[in-house]
């Protein structure tokens, strides 16, 4: 199964979300992400909480979502909606569920709090990828109705862990 990350830029929470999952995922299950309107590069900061988080940043970079290596089953949007950012909308067969997350590249303050805005958005998203994965993925892929109403559900914690 293949799990898209979407969001504009492609340059911070898609990455963190593709990483993340890809770091945690079972066999048969791979994340990408993209952009609608992609800035061309990572994230510095991204990539540098990525490596404190020992997560690999090999082969990260910032794609329009026209140049994607495989087809997604599955669609995850992170822009946050309550920011005013609009979503780019993936059209194709696929499962869609929206997690929205602020985006930490527009963060500003002094370099503890930039960094702050990193770690949560990170947080947030490794808790709800932990909570998909933690899903009885097998049953749910037979029924995509239920199976996009739990990622619904998952979209709308919080949780940031503390460890």
């Amino acid at each position: 199964m293949n799990v898209l990350f979407l969001c504009t830029g492609n340059s911070c929470r898609s990455i963190l979300g593709e990483a993340t999952f890809n770091h945690l995922a079972p066999a048969g299950w791979k994340a990408m992400s993209a952009g609608s309107k992609p800035t061309g590069q990572v994230h510095p900061r991204s990539l540098a909480l990525l490596a404190r988080e020992d997560i690999s940043t090999e082969g990260y970079v910032s794609k329009s979502w026209d140049n994607l290596p495989a087809t997604p089953d599955i669609v995850i949007t992170v822009c946050a909606s309550a920011a005013g950012e609009t979503c780019p909308a993936y059209l194709g067969p696929v499962l869609r569920t929206h997690w929205g997350v602020e985006d930490p590249a527009h963060a500003t303050g002094t370099d503890e709090e930039i960094d702050a805005a990193f770690m949560t958005a990170y947080r947030i998203l490794r808790s709800r990828i932990e909570a998909f994965l933690a899903l009885p993925l097998e049953k749910l892929v037979q029924d995509r109705q239920k199976f996009k109403e739990a990622l619904d559900d998952i979209g709308t914690l919080v949780g940031v862990r503390l460890s």
